[in-house]
């Protein structure tokens, strides 16, 4: 009797798959690669190596310089500063205005969801200059106030508290994004069980609203860090002279005094700062990922 010949196994579907979607990736990592790490890996070998006698020396000379410059720990500090108040007061802000277009449907709701996201759609530089017409000395604000009877307006233009406000205005529409998608994760099937249970309002929102909402706005810390610690528009035209964010003195150091080496320095100090903070948000994402898993 013949025997019957054994069919080849067939290809896994689940390895082509895999393939195509390693293939699909690959253009946008091969890109990142080129244009974000490969130039960052560079930066960071040029400050801290240099050549002498066609030898390569490894030193730390411009990082010890940089923290001996009172002008380069300043400005850093201050943008440490700046970064912190605008984070905390977009959360202040955002975080009550989520909350209240999260729980609510009226036709108000919506109204108010358009002007928080209206920055949105506008650029920076457009931010900066109405900021300027509204907020700087005989402005929209100034005329509004001498109308009243009010003098005595000290404008915020050209002052740090100028780059705190628009830098807040400017991130309202996605930090109020952000938050409000992780408030809708809050399934109001779990709200009305601990009602049901005799739970107020503020048992609510500690023990179900609170513990739901710490990754997302752990996320949107990080981002808003990273956003507004490297921020460059506004600082310039709304900020002091002195000191500046790190974003202007960049500019000034590398076209205006044109210092490549001490402005390479403070780009890989900026980088190293927000790449700490990076950390975060990936360990956010990922766990987040793994507990969906």
């Amino acid at each position: 009797m013949a025997s019957q010949a054994v069919p080849a196994p067939k290809p896994s579907r689940k390895i082509n798959t895999q393939f195509v979607a390693y293939l699909l990736i690959a253009p946008p990592l091969v890109l990142m690669g080129l244009l974000i790490f490969l130039p960052a890996i560079q930066s960071i070998g040029h400050t801290l190596f240099t050549q002498t006698d066609n030898l390569s020396t490894f030193t730390i000379a411009r990082y010890i310089d940089f923290f001996k410059d009172p002008v380069s720990l300043s400005n850093l500090l201050f943008t440490f500063r700046i970064t912190l108040l605008v984070v905390g007061f977009l959360f202040l802000v955002c975080f009550p205005l989520s909350v209240y277009l999260r729980f609510s449907h009226s036709r108000i709701a919506g109204w108010v969801q358009v002007l928080a996201l209206f920055p949105l759609f506008v650029p920076g530089i457009i931010l900066a200059y109405a900021l300027i017409q509204f907020l700087g000395t005989h402005g929209t604000l100034d005329t509004v106030l001498r109308t009243f009877g009010l003098t005595g307006y000290k404008t915020p233009y050209l002052k740090p508290e100028g780059i705190v406000i628009g830098l807040v205005w400017e991130g309202i529409p996605f930090t109020t994004l952000i938050l409000t998608a992780g408030l809708r994760q809050v399934d109001d099937s779990l709200i009305e069980s601990a009602r049901d249970v005799g739970a107020n309002n503020w048992q609510v929102f500690r023990h179900i609203i609170l513990p739901l909402l710490q990754r997302p706005a752990l996320i949107v810390l990080s981002l808003n860090f990273l956003g507004v610690f490297g921020a460059y528009t506004i600082p310039y035209l709304l900020g002091p002279a002195a000191p500046q964010m790190m974003g202007p003195y960049m500019q000034r150091t590398f076209i205006e005094v044109q210092d490549i080496a001490k402005a390479e320095t403070q780009a890989v100090m900026t980088f190293l700062v927000c790449s700490l903070v990076g950390v975060l948000y990936i360990r956010a994402v990922t766990s987040q990922r793994t507990e969906r898993d």
